[in-house]
């Protein structure tokens, strides 16, 4: 075990040579002497075993499959939690719940306390995913989800629709967590960028198109449809997944690397990596069909201790990086998809039942951040790695991508916020340019963050997860809680000037991680069981 301040006193070789837990050869520099030229292969990792129940071994088309219903989980859940956001000056102006009608800030709590339960549910669902398997949550927290819409769609007073929300929001809690965990079970590590930036596109997507899309469903539809639909969306959901969604909790064989050293060149050494996982050859394995993938219980013991594990995560260093990014981005996204539509539904813009329209810009930007990381995260890691002298992968590589991303938020921001102060005939052009932006940022926290997460503590990444969503659900919460009236005192440049402010620190805290993350990995290396969960 390596104390603090014995990471921090490695010299820089020491710490270029060491392999904590994240680090991982993932190219070989193959030498060959016949042609005297370099050739360079990507190594898999995590090594698969040779159980064909290893989720890293199921087919690419399977993997693809759980891909997209792993992404569609968190875009379902997205649209049932804001598609309210652009109806709330619907429900400010109908006696849907008695006269007088709830202002509009006491109705944006229906927004707030579901984002808080989103986050705030992890603390238990992600335990039991790690005790009885990840598909008995998935199902039962959409079924869960259902019943609450059904039950938003039938009420009939503003507290029992809050309460409704309220299981809404739990309900929705796994999407957050544990889909992305499932994602980064069945990929490799070159792969998980690209993999990761689809289900970031979709969980993005889902507030956004969300917002757009309540506000036309009300005006067409009426107020009750808006959570009927909920209610389909998810059930197609459950659907899905019950068919598609493979059982991924797999307890993977230990692997050891042994250092070989090789003297046969005068005046070197070299140092070899040799994976060693199971050597059980594949027949004395039962075979794995596709009905046993979809088994519904996969218990495991130790469930005090997996309650605990979430809190014993907050010891790591990347879990509060990663927690300010997801939080800041997250509580300016909703805030914004909050606010925006009673801006333009006010004079001088007046839009109306188009008022969710807002939202354009910010599909826009997500798009563009998608193809961004797409495109960037795996070329990156890969491009260092090949570089690199052992061929190591280290996951401080893949925050160098988020650093553009982060700063465009952060102006993002400060943009949507100024503009909001001033508005003109004109200015909903620099709103829509404002939440683009941000949403653009949004695309890094869980496709480069959970990432690093995932390569960093492999392990225990789902109760990383948890830690970053519950402080998501936190700001997010005390952002949209208290925005309204703050907006309505001293207008929208304070809120959101503090809040880029925030998101600022947030994005330059990346800095010194990259540069001494390494470091603070050596040092937590005892808090990381042992294994290749990554």
């Amino acid at each position: 075990m390596t104390s603090f301040r014995a990471a921090f006193a490695l010299s820089k070789e020491e710490v270029k040579n060491a392999t904590p837990p994240g680090t991982s050869t993932l190219v070989e520099h193959l030498e060959w002497t016949a042609s005297q030229t370099k050739h360079d292969e990507i190594r898999l990792v995590p090594q698969p075993s040779q159980d064909p129940a290893d989720p890293l071994n199921l087919p690419f088309w399977r993997k693809l499959a759980i891909l997209g219903v792993m992404s569609l989980h968190p875009f379902v859940v997205n649209v049932t939690s804001a598609s309210l956001s652009s109806a709330l000056p619907i429900y400010a102006s109908t006696p849907k719940f008695g006269l007088p009608p709830p202002s509009f800030s006491k109705l944006t709590y229906l927004v707030a306390v579901n984002i808080l339960m989103v986050g705030a549910s992890n603390v238990w669902w992600v335990p039991l995913a790690n005790t009885f398997g990840r598909r008995p949550v998935v199902l039962g927290s959409l079924l869960l989800l259902i019943f609450s819409s059904m039950w938003a769609g039938l009420a009939t007073s503003f507290n029992s629709i809050l309460v409704a929300r309220l299981f809404m929001g739990i309900g929705g809690g796994p999407a957050d967590a544990v889909s992305p965990d499932v994602v980064g079970e069945i990929f490799f590590v070159h792969q998980r960028g690209r993999a990761m930036a689809v289900y970031t596109v979709f969980l993005s997507f889902g507030s956004l198109v969300g917002g757009v899309s309540g506000g036309y469903i009300v005006a067409s539809m009426g107020l009750d449809w808006l959570h009927w639909m909920n209610v389909l969306l998810s059930a197609i959901t459950f659907v899905l997944c019950l068919v598609f969604q493979a059982e991924t909790l797999y307890d993977r064989p230990h692997t050891t690397i042994v250092m070989s050293d090789d003297g046969e060149k005068a005046g070197a050494v070299t140092k070899e990596a040799v994976v060693v996982a199971d050597s059980a050859p594949a027949s004395s394995y039962p075979a794995y069909s596709y009905m046993r993938s979809l088994r519904l219980i996969s218990y495991r013991p130790g469930i005090g201790q997996k309650f605990l594990a979430p809190y014993k995560a907050m010891r790591l260093p990347g879990v509060w990086l990663v927690s300010g990014w997801y939080a800041g981005l997250v509580g300016l996204i909703v805030t914004m998809s909050t606010i925006g539509p009673q801006l333009v539904a006010a004079p001088p813009y007046l839009w109306g039942r188009d008022v969710g329209l807002i939202n354009i810009g910010g599909i826009i930007g997500a798009a563009l951040g998608g193809i961004y990381t797409y495109l960037i995260a795996d070329f990156t890691t890969k491009r260092l790695a090949s570089k690199d002298i052992h061929g190591f992968s280290e996951p401080e590589s893949r925050l160098i991508t988020a650093l553009p991303a982060l700063f465009i938020a952060t102006m993002g921001a400060l943009t949507f916020g100024f503009v909001a102060q001033n508005p003109s005939s004109i200015g909903w052009v620099g709103l829509q340019f404002g939440l683009g932006m941000v949403s653009f940022g949004l695309m890094q926290a869980p496709s480069v963050g959970f990432n690093y997460l995932i390569e960093s503590y492999g392990p225990v990444a789902g109760d990383c997860f948890v830690a970053v969503t519950f402080a998501r659900s936190i700001v997010s919460f005390a952002w949209t809680f208290f925005v309204g009236d703050w907006v309505h005192h001293v207008g929208p440049a304070e809120p959101f000037g503090i809040f880029g402010m925030l998101m600022g620190l947030f994005g330059l805290a990346t800095v010194p991680m990259i540069i001494w993350g390494k470091r603070t990995r050596i040092w937590t290396a005892k808090w990381v069981p042992e294994g290749s969960a990554m």
